[in-house]
């Protein structure tokens, strides 16, 4: 008999490197560049807060201190999301 968990299921992703273009993380077993001009939340952030990211129920990569939340999904295919925050 299995055991339910109940509440958020976490896993690790992270950073690996930020440029001047853009940052590139690890989640899931495959490696994502964001870059700025898609992804420009992250391009003024503080190194602390890009670095601080985490994988939520094993599809959204959640950063709690700049208020990003992005669907894997988003990262792979960025032309079905046209809409981008400004």
């Amino acid at each position: 008999m299995k055991s339910s968990v109940v509440g958020k299921s976490t896993s690790n992703a992270e950073v690996t490197n930020i440029s001047t273009h853009g940052i590139w993380l690890i989640a899931k077993q495959s490696e994502y560049f964001l870059p700025y001009d898609i992804f420009p939340g992250f391009k003024d952030a503080k190194v602390a807060d890009i670095l601080n990211v985490k994988l939520e129920h094993g599809e959204y990569l959640f950063w709690p201190s700049l208020g990003v939340d992005l669907e894997i999904e988003s990262i792979e295919n960025p032309e079905k999301y046209p809409l981008r925050y400004k």
